[in-house]
């Protein structure tokens, strides 16, 4: 089977793309000249895409960063609802905050700072919507304690499924082959958890999509 998207093609969806204006570009170029991690633009219109259509009054974050996403989602999110979101770098944190003042949907976003596993816990909150973007090592422990968190016909969103690539790929730099294998063994057991029905699709590093099903 020949490739349907070669590099004209991706430049040309990468024009498609409505670009960024105002806080969130200058959070991209914050990113970029940091090195700092954030969804990519294609996974982050597709985020959007999905909260529209779900319409949930409670997102949960897993993994905030500077706040890049959950700004995104709060501005699509209907009137009342809101997005929790959890970081446990205290830097991040800081600039999170200070990028979720100056965003105009601050009063709809809920930061929590500390280590999610410890916050998943005894979190009592149910979502509709759940976003797992957190530390590689850590994606099945915090999806089996978020997967109770999720109402029945709630959507779990997963980023960085094909790990640059390196999850599908023969030929693993050393630095990430822990990682890749991690991510390997992640996607065999979303794929496969009962009560889920989920898919993996080719946007941005590879989103996972699951449903509550049960």
């Amino acid at each position: 089977m020949s490739e349907i998207l070669k590099e004209d093609q991706q430049a040309y969806l990468d024009e498609l793309l409505i670009p960024s204006t105002g806080l969130l570009a200058e959070m991209e170029s914050f990113a970029a000249e940091k090195g700092i991690p954030i969804l990519d633009k294609h996974a982050s219109a597709f985020l959007e895409s999905l909260i529209l259509i779900k319409k949930p009054t409670a997102v949960l974050e897993i993994g905030t960063a500077i706040g890049y996403s959950a700004i995104r989602i709060a501005k699509n999110l209907p009137e009342g609802a809101s997005v929790t979101t959890i970081e446990k770098s205290k830097p991040n944190t800081e600039l999170a905050l200070s990028y979720i003042q100056r965003s105009g949907v601050g009063e709809k976003i809920r930061l929590l700072g500390g280590d999610a596993l410890d916050i998943l816990e005894t979190h009592p909150v149910k979502y509709d919507f759940i976003f797992l973007d957190a530390d590689k090592e850590d994606y099945k422990r915090l999806f089996d304690l978020s997967v109770p968190l999720l109402k029945p016909g709630g959507v779990m969103f997963v980023d960085n499924l094909l790990w640059h690539g390196y999850a599908a790929s023969a030929k693993v730099p050393e630095k990430y082959k822990r990682s890749a294998e991690l991510i390997k063994e992640f996607n065999d057991y979303f794929l496969s958890f009962p009560g889920l029905s989920s898919r993996i699709i080719s946007v941005g590093d590879g989103l996972g999509i699951g449903v509550k099903t049960e």
